[in-house]
């Protein structure tokens, strides 16, 4: 399965322009899936929860979505990319994927990072595992990264591939996503941003290094800090399928859940 990224430099407020790079970079590879980063058509750093709701658009009815199923409809490709979601009156950073008949599904981010509590509503959708060909597909975005506990749901659920929408603004997440990855032996695909946003006195700098990693840890791809970028890489997804980390541990199968619980404690 050809599976791949995009690294965009999204312009603060810009919806149209930025929308329409991206699907510009779409038409030109061929990938069976890529993934966008978090919030690409509209920037990260809002001044404040008005700008975001002038901002935001309803997911699958909005222009974003609509257009990325159209894209993904004739380029037989599935899509995974970030958006600020509006649904009644919550604001959500959200994720959208979209298959290749063009059918869309939500993820809503469950870990909002620093000034994100502001202006987003926590996300309130159970994480999921969605159906990519013969294999499934999870979902998380940016700071959750940090908890492990997200990537181990998913993988459990049966996820195969991860794919990571992020706005990341140090470099610590791409390391720990190797780990992500051994830990659950599934492929994960980082979809970092690069640039900068502003408002006010604030500004945020972004870190690009989106990246692929394999089942191993191994960074199979990683593009560069400041450069908008695009990479497809075929990998075997079936290696997900085994969770054998020496012949005589498969980790799913010696796991205690039952020395676990306390990890859900309130």
């Amino acid at each position: 399965m050809k599976i791949g990224f995009i690294q965009t430099s999204p312009t603060f407020g810009q919806v149209e322009h930025n929308v329409s790079r991206a699907l510009d970079v779409i038409d030109s590879i061929e990938t069976d899936l890529v993934v966008l980063p978090e919030l690409f058509s509209t920037g990260y750093l809002f001044p404040n929860r008005r700008s975001l709701s002038e901002l935001a658009e309803p997911v699958p009815d909005g222009p974003t979505c609509q257009k990325m199923s159209q894209a993904a409809r004739s380029t037989g490709t599935a899509i995974v990319f970030g958006i600020a979601e509006k649904s009644g009156d919550k604001l959500f950073n959200s994720a959208v994927y979209v298959n290749p008949s063009g059918e869309c599904s939500t993820y809503r981010k469950l870990h909002l990072f620093g000034s994100e509590k502001s202006y987003f509503n926590r996300g309130d959708l159970p994480l999921k595992v969605y159906d990519l060909g013969e294999y499934k597909l999870g979902i998380m975005i940016c700071f959750d990264w940090i908890f492990p506990e997200v990537c181990r749901i998913l993988a459990l659920k049966g996820a195969h591939i991860v794919c990571h929408p992020s706005n990341l603004v140090t470099q610590y997440c791409q390391e720990a996503m190797r780990t992500r990855s051994i830990e659950n032996r599934i492929f994960t695909v980082t979809a970092n941003r690069i640039g900068s946003d502003s408002t006010g006195d604030k500004t945020v700098d972004f870190t690009g290094c989106s990246q692929i990693v394999g089942v191993d840890g191994k960074v199979l791809a990683r593009a560069g800090e400041s450069n908008e970028s695009s990479c497809v890489l075929d990998v075997d997804m079936a290696l997900a399928e085994s969770k054998y980390f020496t012949e005589e541990n498969d980790i799913f199968v010696d796991r205690r859940p039952e020395f676990y619980r306390g990890i859900i404690s309130a």
